[in-house]
């Protein structure tokens, strides 16, 4: 019997996000839609994420149209997105009602799965997204956010995804966002998992630090089902594994992939000259194609490091960086072994550079790391110390109920904010996630209306 493995491609979403912060147009992507629905990809993993943000942000696009025109372009393929629980695309927590009315647009306007995770891995924070991804009819795809500590062992893992497989998971994806699962702990994972669950098993991981190739590989051996890759024009790096690297090594290992290499050839043709004239505009920096193994020794993601440089460079304090990135492990350890994802990622970091540059640890801590501590993200993956709490919150509260339980319904509020300017379900949703470049975006959109020639507006009125 032919060994198969199936491929959900990523160029549409987290290929082109991490490594030209999300700029591709719908422009760019709908000339070669049809070829990659036809190539054999199990997915197209081409919303949610930062895309979202960045169409209205940056691409004077709505974001909902573009699922709309690829979904009516794709008709063989299922459409992904990656939506981050209890946040949504957003960087607070929703009350449940917003959640829910998100999961059901999305599904509506035409998303198949939806991966949804959490930066915790609470899984209170997890519940209402997947509650609504199976009322709405869609495949929900929980995924664990991979790290390494003592906390986190391959027991602790296993015993998550079965609890998600409880909760109602179609599918389950262990999510390497930093690029730091190697090669054996990728098969001991999957040949444990796999061994403990029905549903089937994807793995994701980037490419940063050098190992991906080695790790699918590993991986797919063990009895993943599905693995994450990206057309070799926006492959590598700080994205994942190429496809076609991948599915000629693996049908050379005599498994069937189930895709037509003329069609994927064809698509990387396509986006070549794509990823060349971002090149040119600087949008896309060479260093987001290097190789970075310091990414296995301090359990970073390669966008923190870069992040990192760049903020303490522009400080004048780039000598600092190897002192920081020695301070990151040890500020996870004080807030309780937090996987490195965002936000988190982002708010470890922050507070690394501060107790490097302050010269005493925590003289300094931002809000976001102050709500952490109370509890507001979710439970912590380790119990954090009294000492370290009244380090930070000193005789606050902290909370163990679940964060949103503490929100009451929200989308009432927000249809009436922006009764001006909406005219859907959708855009009050785009108003909830980001409400000033939502506002900005939907002010933009009846401007451009009434600047039309009352000729050229075809209106039909129902009486």
């Amino acid at each position: 019997m032919t060994k198969k493995i199936l491929f959900t491609e990523t160029v549409l979403r987290d290929g082109q996000q991490s490594q030209i912060a999300t700029r591709m147009p719908t422009s760019d992507m709908l000339p070669i839609i049809q070829t990659l629905d036809e190539a054999g990809y199990h997915a197209l993993e081409m919303w949610g994420g930062a895309t979202f943000d960045a169409c209205i942000r940056f691409l004077n696009e709505d974001p909902w149209e573009r699922l709309r025109t690829i979904r009516k372009a794709v008709k063989h393929t299922k459409l992904q997105m990656l939506l981050r629980g209890q946040n949504l695309l957003g960087y607070k927590n929703y009350a449940d009602d917003v959640v829910e009315a998100f999961v059901q647009k999305s599904i509506e306007n035409g998303i198949d799965i939806i991966r949804v995770f959490d930066a915790l891995n609470d899984t209170r924070n997890l519940q209402t997204s997947i509650e609504a991804t199976k009322k709405f009819g869609g495949h929900c795809q929980p995924a664990i956010s991979y790290t390494t500590s003592d906390f986190h062992t391959i027991d602790y893992f296993v015993g998550l995804t079965t609890e998600l497989e409880k909760m109602g998971a179609d599918s389950i994806c262990i999510k390497d966002m930093a690029g730091i699962l190697t090669p054996d702990d990728a098969y001991r994972l999957v040949t444990e998992i796999k061994n403990k669950i029905q549903v089937p098993l994807e793995v994701h991981t980037h490419a940063t630090s050098g190992i991906s190739e080695m790790t699918y590989l590993k991986a797919v051996e063990a009895g993943a089902d599905i693995i994450d890759t990206a057309i070799s024009s926006f492959s590598g790096g700080t994205s994942q594994p190429a496809t076609e690297s991948m599915a000629l090594a693996l049908e050379n290992l005599g498994y069937n992939t189930h895709l037509d290499m003329k069609k994927v050839a064809e698509a990387a043709d396509y986006f070549n000259p794509i990823r060349d004239k971002f090149r040119e505009e600087g949008l896309l920096n060479p260093k987001v194609k290097d190789t970075e193994p310091k990414t296995l020794i301090y359990k970073v993601p390669g966008g923190m490091l870069s992040n990192l440089l760049s903020q303490l460079t522009e400080q004048g304090l780039a000598d600092k960086y190897e002192e920081v990135l020695k301070e990151v492990p040890k500020v996870r350890v004080d807030l309780g072994y937090p996987p490195l994802v965002t936000p988190l990622s982002q708010m470890v970091g922050t507070q690394a550079v501060m107790n490097v540059i302050s010269g005493e640890r925590y003289k300094m801590v931002p809000k976001e790391i102050k709500d952490y501590v109370k509890g507001l993200y979710g439970k912590p993956p380790v119990a954090i110390s009294e000492e370290m709490t009244k380090l930070i919150i000193g005789e606050e509260e902290v909370i163990t109920i679940r964060p949103a339980d503490l929100l009451t319904p929200e989308l009432p509020q927000y249809e009436k904010e922006i009764a001006e300017y909406a005219k859907s379900t959708e855009d009050v949703l785009m108003y909830a996630l980001f409400p000033q470049q939502g506002k900005d975006f939907l002010g933009r959109r009846e401007d451009r209306f009434y600047d039309v020639p009352m000729q050229e507006v075809n209106v039909t009125l129902d009486i």
